[in-house]
Order: C-alpha cells, then structure tokens, then sequence
C-alpha cells in the first residue's frame, strides 16, 4: 500500500506536525515521498498552510505538484468544517478529483502520506463523513493523537470505528506537545498500546515530542513503516 492517511482525534492535534515529520524520516531514508492535504480550509494562498509546513519539516521547498494544486486540490477561505467551508464558496467538495489527483501522485512518489482535515467524523459533505472517504478508499491508518484529557475517550473510539469500517491501522502517532499533566499523559499512553494489542497492531506506536519547526530534530518512525500494518 503506497497510500497512509494520517488522521487526527480531533482538530489542532498535530496531524500536519506528525505528517511532516513522517515524510522527513521517510525522506531520509531514500524513500520517495510526498504529502497530500485533502482539503484545506481557512487558507487564502494557492498552496495549503499544512503542506508549506511538511515542506519546512521536510528540509525542501515546495514542489511541483504543490505549485500545480496536484498535493491540495480543494482549497476554502473559511476556517470551518470542509463541508460548511465550501458552502459558503457556493461549492462541494470534488471526491473524485481528491482520488484522481492521488493516483497522480502515486504514480510519482513511492508512498504518499494522505492527512485528513479535523478528525475521522468531519463532513466532507452532508452525506460524506470523512471516515466514509477513507473506508471507500481502503487506505491503512495512522492516527494522531496526544495525552490531553479527553484523548482517551476520541482515541479508542476512533480506532474502534475504523477497525469496525474495514480500514487497517497502521500506528498512532502520540503527540507529547498537547501534555499538559505528566501522570495523565502516561496513563493515556499505557492504554493506547494496550488498545494496539487488542487489535494485534503491537509496537505500532510512535512518540512525537513537541517540534521546533526551525530545528526538527529526527524521530524514528520504524515501528510504524518498517512493519507495515496488521489489522
């Protein structure tokens, strides 16, 4: 599978953070990688916030298929929901052209690394959940989330319902910049590789610390692309 989405728990749970850095690690390792964004709100330039912010983790510039609108082909003004964003445009989000401009990307890039806009139950539109996408499109999970109270809760029920969906689980990403109490995120943390168990995904989990986009230092990202996914 060349395809990960990379989905989030909830909204401002560091998903770009852990996209761009998982393209770094890949990058680094000679792996031909890119990222895609599907869809960006709240953006008024032609290339998404996010993808200028893997393009920095990365260490490059932005690319071709970022200048063209290839890697972010639905781009709203408005800071909301993708579906109520592109209401207000007097537009709908395009499926089809979200896929089409991936299997472009496939076609060029050994792995593509596909992250979500909010979390696993966002509306792309009014019957179209985000988390109908991806179970249509059978792309593996690499779910980001983080050890602030309520986490527990938005965690297991996501990876639940994705499991449930059909859509295999690559890893969790735990991203440490949200902690805010130490003995809550530690908790949290021995719960979710219990969970990962439950689902025979074992290990499947890496730890983000907080990234200075400036200065990223390199976070192995082994357990989740060296073996691959099980569920």
């Amino acid at each position: 599978m060349s395809v990960f989405f990379i989905g989030g728990i909830d909204t401002d749970i560091g998903k770009s953070y852990a996209t761009g850095m998982m393209a770094r690690y890949l990058l680094k390792r000679k792996i031909s990688v890119i990222t895609q964004k599907l869809v960006q709100t709240g953006v008024g330039s032609t290339i998404a916030d996010d993808l200028l912010l893997h393009r920095k983790l990365m260490g490059i510039v932005p690319q071709p298929r970022d200048i063209d609108g290839t890697t972010c082909p639905q781009l709203f003004k408005f800071p909301a929901s993708p579906h109520l964003a592109a209401a207000r445009e007097n537009r709908t989000i395009d499926l089809e052209l979200i896929t089409e401009a991936t299997a472009v990307l496939q076609r060029e890039y050994e792995i593509v690394l596909l992250e979500g806009a909010g979390g696993m139950h966002v509306p792309l539109k009014h019957d179209c959940l985000t988390i109908d996408y991806v179970a249509e499109q059978r792309y593996p999970l690499i779910l980001v989330t983080s050890g602030r109270l309520g986490s527990i809760n938005h965690t297991l029920m996501s990876l639940e319902t994705a499991v449930a969906r059909g859509i295999p689980i690559a890893g969790l990403v735990f991203n440490h910049c949200c902690d805010s109490n130490s003995e809550i995120a530690a908790d949290a943390l021995k719960i979710f590789c219990n969970e990962l168990k439950k689902y025979g995904c074992d290990n499947a989990l890496v730890e983000l610390p907080r990234v200075d986009e400036n200065n990223p230092v390199e976070i192995t990202f082994a357990n989740i692309f060296n073996k691959g996914f099980s569920c």
